[in-house]
């Protein structure tokens, strides 16, 4: 579905480039995710795949199409839940619908379906400050899936939440994975949710970076949480922070 093709990139402020001639491809419904230390180039990623900043190389193609050529292909969750706080739940929800012109009684009937979804329908009137902070994440991720794309990038959504909420939150998202079979990009530090939550990680292990280093999770797409107690999971945790540590 995502494909990058040689893809160079440098920040115009910075001496040093980002990435250099890199390729790597995702299919469609995968769950991946990107792990590296801070600074490596993991949110840049995101944003070129988005559009606001361009490669100086190379090419970023979507079902084999220029992303320049295609609308609506990808949808940004970001660290940040970013509701609005003088909007209640369902219009924060209906935001990315009014903007695309959604007639509004399909707005409402998409909602409350998504609503449905994410066991928060009974908070449609509420405000932002009435809501948790797992609450207002799965609102935030609601939202974006009603951005209308296969692909969601995510980037560390779940960050600021204390562990126990962090915890409920990964499970909460695999199960939304295996429902709504979205194609997601994850970026996170923590290397237990990069395996707990996918099938793939790409690994960065250098700056300029040519290269992410890609590794299959061996467990089923309906995992549990006590398979992250099995000897080869546990193996694959040490070998992937040794190879952030590299």
């Amino acid at each position: 579905m995502l494909e990058f093709q040689n893809v160079s990139f440098q920040y115009a402020q910075y001496e040093q480039v980002m990435m250099k001639e890199l390729s790597f491809c995702v299919e469609n419904g995968e769950f991946v995710s990107i792990i590296g230390a801070s600074g490596c180039g993991k949110s840049t990623i995101f944003r070129l795949i988005n559009g606001l900043e361009k490669p100086q190389k190379g090419e970023i193609l979507i079902d084999g199409k220029p992303i320049q050529q295609i609308k609506q292909y990808s949808a940004f969750m970001p660290q940040k839940d970013l509701l609005f706080p003088w909007k209640n739940i369902e219009k924060n929800i209906c935001l990315p619908m009014e903007l695309q012109k959604v007639p509004k009684k399909e707005q409402q009937q998409k909602c409350y379906e998504v609503l449905k979804e994410v066991g928060l329908l009974e908070y449609a009137k509420k405000y932002p400050k009435e809501l948790s902070g797992g609450m207002k994440q799965r609102i935030s991720f609601a939202r974006t899936l009603l951005a209308g794309a296969e692909m969601l990038l995510l980037d560390e959504p779940f960050s600021a939440l204390d562990f126990l909420t962090r915890v409920d939150m990964q499970e909460w998202l695999l199960k939304q994975w295996l429902h709504f079979h979205k194609t997601i990009l994850f970026i996170t530090h923590d290397v237990e949710e990069a395996i707990f939550l996918s099938k793939y990680i790409f690994v960065i292990q250098e700056r300029p970076f040519s290269h992410m280093t890609k590794i299959e999770v061996p467990l089923p797409p309906d995992r549990k949480r006590e398979d992250l107690k099995k000897q080869n999971i546990v193996e694959l945790k040490e070998q992937l922070i040794e190879k952030l540590r590299q």
